[in-house]
């Protein structure tokens, strides 16, 4: 009787050595995707690593502390001579300004409050970086990303990361099957950054101690309100500040200067009770204030669903889940009620404040790690 000679599955699921197994690897230049880099080629791994620049590069290179910055392209460079690897610069500018900033900026524009690095992922790393992994006959694609992928009964399954502190997942939600599929994450799985710094300085890379990223990587300092500026320079035209009723209490010097919830920076002095911006309104140029309970939510609209679940979406009427409204906050019981494949009602079980189109509301199974997709908040 024959015995069966199939090998072992190596650490990213093949039945093949590392050495014949090609994997490329998305290098932002910071420490998570440099270790995973240098951790596969350690093992072993065919490793070609890529970093994609993303925009204009004159700019970047003055800019720290944002991956894809010319600093950091070097960065990722020198981590790919160091440990022997090779190592591409693609220019997906023109992609990046059609498929993320401009849609930031209009995003603004129409009062909602967009999450770019959400697009970034969904519409060029892991769609066109992934087409050119699969082009370079990559057998997958890994990523730095806080996040685990689990096989279960029905295929790989996305799941939060073991440190919820750095778990990334409301980032990666519209992360499709078939994306899955050829993605790894190999730091998911790590109980807390300081294990990922203690790989850094095994491997003597060069940014082992590189702070992290703070900012969206296009806006410098977290300033929004002069990239819109530039961009859409009709955002800063000035307008009212109105209450529900539409009294006028104030003025403004842009749309693009207020988020929903905020309370600060308001300039409405003399108040018995604070406001907050419940509305913005940028075809009346209005930004539209109220009190704190004006901001509570219970119902959610949700479009553009992408369901991870192993039955479809529309399978049941009701599904009980958890979900995250923002990237900051824990997820939360609700009831998830479809209207379709991609459209569905989430009713939060207890109300949220400051809920805001152009945020994701991501899916999460309440009693386990898994993510179950989700979907973009609108007005309905």
């Amino acid at each position: 009787m024959a015995l069966d000679q199939t090998p072992p599955l190596n650490s990213l699921g093949f039945a093949k050595a590392p050495a014949d197994t090609r994997v490329v690897v998305a290098m932002s230049g910071g420490v998570d995707s440099s270790v995973v880099a240098a951790m596969l080629a350690e093992e072993g791994y065919d490793v070609v690593g890529v970093t994609l620049q993303l925009y204009d590069h004159g700019a970047a290179l003055a800019k720290k502390g944002a991956c894809c910055a010319g600093i950091d392209i070097h960065d990722a460079r020198r981590v790919a001579e160091e440990m022997g690897f090779p190592h591409y610069v693609l220019d997906y500018e023109n992609v990046f300004k059609d498929a993320v900033i401009d849609e930031f900026a209009d995003a603004y524009l129409a009062g909602a409050t967009p999450v770019p690095c959400i697009r970034c992922n969904e519409r060029v790393k892991f769609k066109d970086l992934l087409e050119t992994a699969r082009d370079l006959e990559a057998d997958c694609m890994a990523t730095g990303h806080y996040i685990q992928r689990k096989m279960g009964s029905e295929g790989a399954e996305l799941h939060c990361a073991a440190d919820a502190a750095r778990d990334q997942s409301y980032f990666l939600f519209s992360t499709t099957p078939e994306q899955l599929d050829f993605l790894r994450f190999p730091l998911g799985h790590l109980p807390s950054k300081d294990d990922t710094r203690a790989l850094a300085a095994k491997y003597n890379l060069p940014v082992a101690m590189k702070p992290d990223s703070q900012d969206i990587c296009f806006v410098p300092n977290g300033d929004y309100a002069s990239v819109i500026r530039k961009l859409r320079p009709e955002a800063a035209d000035p307008g009212n500040i109105v209450d529900t009723d539409g009294t006028v209490l104030g003025q403004h010097e842009g749309v693009i200067h207020y988020t929903i919830g905020q309370r600060r920076g308001l300039g409405l002095g003399g108040l018995a009770d604070p406001l907050y911006v419940v509305r913005l309104d940028p075809e009346r140029k209005q930004v539209v204030v109220g009190p704190k309970s004006t901001l509570a939510t219970r119902t959610v609209p949700v479009k553009e669903i992408n369901w991870l679940g192993d039955a479809p979406l529309t399978s049941r009427s009701e599904w009980p889940i958890a979900v995250k409204v923002r990237s900051t906050r824990p997820p939360r019981d609700a009831i998830l009620r479809p209207l379709s494949a991609t459209t569905a009602e989430v009713e939060l079980l207890t109300p949220e404040e400051g809920v805001s189109p152009g945020q994701a509301c991501v899916f999460y199974d309440a009693d386990s790690s898994r993510i179950f997709g989700g979907g973009w908040i609108h007005r309905g």
